[in-house]
C-alpha cells in the first residue's frame, strides 16, 4: 500500500529497545526506512480497525433487518454458495446464482 505524501505533524515515540530492533529488522526486510515502515504499519492498523468497526456495524444492521423482516440466509446455503464461488474463481465452474433470503422460522 503506497503512502500518500500529505502534510504531517512530527511526533515523538519512545520504543522499548527490543521492539525497535525488531522493527528495524522488519523494515530492512521490507526494503523500507524505519520511519516509512512504522508509518505504513500504523496506517495498516488504523485501516484494519476501521474495517472491523464497519463489519460490526454491518452485522448489527443485518441482524436487526433479519429480526424485523423474518428473512435471512441459512448457514448451509451460505457455505455452499461460498464453496461454489471459490470453485468459480479457480475456473472450475460457472458463477453461482446470488443467494436469495428465505423466511427464517
Amino acid at each position: 500500500m503506497p503512502l500518500i505524501s500529505i502534510a504531517s505533524k512530527p511526533t515523538s515515540l519512545k520504543l522499548p529497545s527490543a521492539l525497535k530492533t525488531q522493527l528495524e529488522d522488519d523494515a530492512q526486510k521490507a526494503g523500507l526506512s524505519l520511519h516509512a515502515f512504522m508509518v505504513q504499519t500504523l496506517a495498516d492498523s488504523v485501516r484494519r480497525t476501521r474495517l472491523r468497526e464497519a463489519f460490526s456495524r454491518d452485522c448489527m444492521t443485518a441482524l436487526r433487518d433479519m429480526k424485523t423482516t423474518g428473512s435471512g440466509y441459512q448457514l448451509g446455503n451460505v457455505r455452499a454458495y461460498f464453496s461454489e464461488l471459490a470453485s468459480h474463481r479457480k475456473g472450475l465452474q460457472a458463477k453461482p446464482q446470488d443467494l436469495a433470503p428465505t423466511h427464517m422460522s
